[in-house]
This record gives structure tokens, sequence and C-alpha cells, in this order.
């Protein structure tokens, strides 16, 4: 199996923040994937005519973490019951997706998927899409690490804080060292 993971959950802000502090992840890329035209910029992909979602490349170490723990964590760390929309991001870029790179990242993806609807903690259905990975474009530079960056900020404070702070208390034990402390 691929020891890479591309997902879609709305803003790559909010997922790389997520992803990044996870034990046995190596390192995580925002970007763009899904959609049409190459090397698509942030602009384009916000005007909705790409049809590029906001994503992350995942590259993690299979005897640390998983596919599957990743495919829990990104359950749930987002809506994944909302079309083309994440809080008060809107749009066909926030939608929510699975970028599987081999058959063995789909069947886990879709069993994963019909575990959780089976569980029924989400009152409507999950829309997640589970589509085969083509490419990844790598996000413009002030995209990269921009949770850790701009803490600060509104939308960190008031969008991305909360994630983590969910993070830390389902998937303690998950998280880095370094980042367990995070207030």
């Amino acid at each position: 199996m691929n020891n890479q993971a591309t997902l879609a959950g709305g803003c790559f802000w909010c997922t790389e923040a997520i992803f990044t502090r996870l034990k046995g992840v190596t390192s995580v890329l925002p970007g763009y994937a899904g959609g049409t035209g190459e090397n698509p910029t942030y602009d384009q992909v916000c005007s909705g005519t790409t049809g590029h979602a906001e994503a992350i490349q995942i590259a993690f170490d299979p005897k640390r973490i998983g596919y599957d723990k990743i495919l829990d964590i990104f359950w749930h760390t987002h809506n994944p019951t909302t079309l083309n929309k994440q809080g008060n991001d809107t749009g066909t870029q926030y939608r929510s997706a699975i970028f599987y790179h081999d058959e063995k990242q789909k069947e886990i993806a879709e069993k994963s998927k019909e575990a959780l609807e089976k569980e029924g903690i989400y009152e409507n259905r999950i829309v997640t899409e589970i589509v085969p990975f083509t490419t990844f474009y790598v996000a413009e530079d002030y995209h990269k690490n921009y949770f850790d960056k701009n803490q600060g900020a509104p939308y960190c404070d008031f969008v991305i804080s909360p994630k983590i702070h969910k993070l830390l208390e389902k998937y303690g034990n998950d998280v880095k060292d370094e980042y367990k402390e995070e207030k």
C-alpha cells in the first residue's frame, strides 16, 4: 500500500494543522486536487472554475500510523455530511473527499465510510467522495504551516483552534509530544 494519503476536508489550513501533529506523519503539504487545469492558483481554485478541492497530501510511516487511523481522524475532525461546505467556508473547493492512491486505500476508505454510517453518529448521510488520485498541486508558500505561523489570526482562533482541541481530546495518544500542551 502507498504511504501517502490525499484528503480534502474543507480549508487546507485546518486539515494541515491537524495532520501535522500526528505521530508517524512525516510531512503534510497543502494544495489542490480533483479538478482540471494544471498548476492552479489559490484564486483560481476559489473561483470555483477549476473543480479542484483544497486538499492535503500526507506522507506517513505505516509502521507508526496506519491509513485506517488517518481516515478515522479525518472523519472525526470535519463534517463529512455537508456538501461543498465546512462551517462558513462554502464552494466546491471545500468539499469532503478521499483521493485513494491504490486499490487497498480504496477498500479501506469505503469500509471506513460504511462503518461510520452504521455507527449513526451523524444525523445526515455522509457525502464524502472516494475517488482515484490523479494529480496534486502544492499550494503557494504562504499557505504552508499557516496555523503555526498565524495562531493569533481570527480564523485560526475561531475555526482551527477548536479542531486542534478536539484532536487533542479524542486522539491525544496519537499526537506528537511537542503538540500535546497546545491550548
